[in-house]
């Protein structure tokens, strides 16, 4: 029997993952904030970059203004779509784990499907799932965006909290309510779970 071609052969030349860890001494790992919009997910994801920063690890954000406005520029809200934008981001935070980089990814994902579809793509021991369970009350008084006052006017269609359900996650690593915690608090809570599975090397 004719052995199968390499149809990849770059992947063969390619640094290996470990090669990348150890020239960042750090391991690769996805932390994946969930939650409502105005939950607090980015605002954490930036102050616990910043932290990440000042102990020499590398990390890179993903978030909806720099992925929407990019990679996933053109795709709608449709149930279709949304599992697309997913889907993508799931790949992108894969290969920059895998390059031995702590991506943190903020997005609603509001279903669990969805949230465990990214897992399998990442890989389940890459991944760290936060809940940023800040309650809709909360969030709606905060509306930064103002996307609450138009999804109430029916302005925004499927907007999550408000026509659009959220599955609020079975087992997240962490949860967190933002209502009476400061910023400072919450990326300490996130730091005592990623700090092991990165710097063991």
């Amino acid at each position: 029997m004719k052995q199968q071609e390499n149809i990849h052969p770059i992947f063969d030349k390619m640094e290996s993952r470990e090669e990348k860890e150890q020239q960042l001494r750090q391991r690769g790992l996805t932390v994946w904030f969930t939650g409502l919009s105005g939950s607090g997910k980015s605002t954490i994801a930036v102050a616990l970059e910043r932290r990440l920063s000042q102990q020499g690890i590398f990390s890179r954000i993903l978030d909806g203004d720099n992925i929407r406005t990019g990679i996933n520029r053109g795709l709608g809200f449709s149930e279709e779509e949304r599992r697309e934008n997913i889907r993508r981001i799931a790949e992108v935070s894969k290969l920059f784990t895998e390059t031995g980089i702590v991506t943190l990814s903020a997005f609603v994902s509001p279903t669990n499907e969805l949230r465990e579809m990214a897992r399998e793509i990442i890989g389940k021991e890459d991944f760290v799932e936060i809940f940023v369970a800040t309650p809709l009350e909360e969030c709606e008084r905060r509306d930064v965006k103002g996307l609450y006052a138009k999804a109430r006017r029916g302005e925004i269609k499927d907007f999550t909290g408000i026509t659009s359900p959220f599955e609020a996650p079975e087992s997240p690593a962490l949860a967190i309510d933002t209502t009476n915690l400061t910023v400072e608090e919450a990326v300490e809570r996130v730091l005592e779970i990623i700090i092991p599975k990165i710097k063991h090397i």
